[in-house]
């Protein structure tokens, strides 16, 4: 059985960050060395040349990109450039440096670069423990993981909680290269001698990002089964989908150079969900919940598609695609083409359409007032007073070109967008919550939301 992504070591905050950091404080140091007055005084302070200089080189990287509106972290920063300048070392001393030296500054070089690697994911909160971190490295099985072949011998049987499958889905009409997508059916799919046609709602995860990223870091699988248990095993079934086609590719959901991702979402993965699984197939009893980028997704794709869907819930998620500055934009996602973009900018769409009958809203955003700065290990509990395991406050931000920071981008997207729902007779709320932009605000959101959008989609009447 394999282990909860959410038990084990945490990668987040306690003694393991901070360890790390030391460890490898000390290793580089004796790496360094001091060595001859050559190295002390030519090749030493080139490798700290080189360290800085590629510090600053991906910090304008991460600028230019686009990557996050809220400031990392210094010690971000600060490892990445004590990874670089490691790496300098070894090759800038490599050729008169003892056996045992080299082996050090290889040790120093690969503990520097997990450091950052730890430092970055304190930052977003991706994986909230090593046990978790494994999983997803090793493509170990999801809780509750079950094939689709094994279904047949499931059924009418009392469970107590769903199980996770893997999906087939084509790429025949979208054309769109996708990693394997997922759904949870929860214990009431699996009573009888039938599947019953159960409401579904799409889950779509962020920026970096792959299928399993809800189940694996988003905690959605314990969620779900917590509800289904109130609810005399009813809930939603829940479709993991993949909008990138690869971790960093940052689609939008759009249909565009970088994939025709919408298409593939609302022509492959919903019939497919609902011929493979027998669930509804109406608009009024399908719903989306999107995280950061997947926010976005689910405030287009609905307002697009409202013979598609019926309601969503947009954690943190932004006004319209982004990937970048304005301009940035419309040439990556839509390799220039304004027409193309203003096709998928919710306001315009919403404007186009006029009004909806039987859509609704959701909006869950982070305040930051009040909050504590980031300040390393024990800051990342960005899940709000809700959060899965009871983790309050939090300082994971930004990530993805959302961070919300002292910027408040998605509070005031989501401002102007329920205004905009509003105009056309879409029903909209938005709830602002304690929290920063992570992977544990999000974890909380859903919990707070599956309840609301089950309603919405009549889970209690399925």
């Amino acid at each position: 059985m394999p282990v909860s992504p959410h038990q084990g070591v945490s990668l987040l905050d306690g003694w393991f960050p901070l360890t790390l950091q030391i460890l490898a404080a000390v290793v580089l140091v004796v790496a360094v060395g001091w060595r001859t007055r050559r190295w002390r005084l030519l090749w030493f302070p080139i490798a700290v040349v080189v360290a800085v200089g590629g510090a600053w080189a991906v910090h304008l990287y991460f600028d230019s990109e686009g990557l996050a509106t809220d400031p990392a972290p210094w010690q971000l920063w600060v490892w990445v450039g004590l990874s670089i300048g490691a790496l300098a070392v070894l090759v800038l001393g490599f050729t008169t440096a003892r056996w045992w030296r080299r082996g050090v500054t290889l040790v120093a070089v690969l503990l520097t670069v997990l450091t950052t690697s730890v430092i970055l994911n304190q930052w977003v909160g991706y994986y909230p423990t090593l046990s978790a971190a494994w999983g997803a490295i090793t493509a170990g099985p999801l809780p509750d993981q079950v094939s689709a072949s094994a279904l047949p011998s499931l059924r009418s049987t009392a469970r107590t909680k769903g199980a996770v499958v893997p999906m087939t889905t084509t790429d025949s009409i979208s054309h769109f290269a996708h990693r394997t997508e997922y759904v949870y059916l929860p214990p009431a799919w699996f009573r009888g001698a039938t599947p019953p046609a159960l409401p579904v709602v799409m889950m779509i995860a962020g920026e970096f990002n792959t299928p399993s990223d809800w189940i694996r870091t988003g905690d959605a699988i314990s969620i779900a089964d917590t509800y289904a248990a109130k609810h005399g095993g009813e809930a939603p079934v829940l479709a993991f989908v993949d909008a990138g086609g690869s971790f960093n590719n940052d689609t939008e959901c759009v249909n565009g150079p970088r994939g025709n991702v919408a298409t593939h979402l609302t022509d492959e993965v919903r019939p497919a969900v609902i011929s493979q699984f027998h669930t509804a197939s109406t608009a009024a009893q399908w719903g989306i919940v999107g995280w950061s980028m997947g926010g976005t997704c689910s405030v287009d794709l609905t307002v697009m598609h409202p013979d598609l869907f019926s309601s969503y819930v947009d954690i943190a998620g932004d006004a319209a695609p982004v990937a970048g500055t304005a301009a940035q934009s419309v040439q990556r996602l839509f390799g220039g083409n304004a027409s193309a973009a203003a096709s998928f900018d919710p306001t315009t769409v919403m404007a186009r359409h006029g009004p909806y009958v039987g859509v609704s809203a959701r909006y869950e955003e982070a305040d930051q007032k009040g909050m504590p700065r980031w300040r390393g290990n024990h800051a990342f509990h960005g899940g709000g007073k809700h959060a899965p395991g009871g983790q309050q406050g939090g300082a994971g931000a930004g990530l993805g070109g959302r961070g919300d920071g002292g910027t408040n981008d998605q509070s005031q997207a989501a401002a102007t967008l329920c205004a905009d729902n509003r105009e056309v007779d879409i029903t909209c709320t938005i709830d602002t919550r304690p929290g920063r932009h992570s992977w544990q605000f999000a974890a909380g959101a859903l919990q707070d939301t599956l309840p609301w959008i089950s309603h919405q989609i009549g889970v209690e009447a399925s």
